[in-house]
């Protein structure tokens, strides 16, 4: 198993077809700026939700890449 941290190496590593999995970890606070995660794929990835966890805290999100 190996760990991509980061939406650049998450996105080439969905675009090479090499990543098997994806978790995000969503917080409710809305930041007003920043970088949007997936904005340059250059094709379209669908995504298949492995688990859902909810908390107060965040919610955290586990998809399998489908082929």
């Amino acid at each position: 198993n190996v760990i991509v941290q980061g939406a650049y190496t998450a996105q080439r590593a969905l675009e090479a077809g090499v990543l098997d999995e994806l978790q995000i970890h969503q917080i409710p606070v809305l930041f007003g700026g920043g970088r949007r995660q997936f904005e340059v794929l250059r094709s379209r990835v669908e995504l298949e939700i492995v688990r859902v966890i909810d908390t107060p805290e965040a919610t955290h999100i586990r998809y399998r890449v489908r082929r």
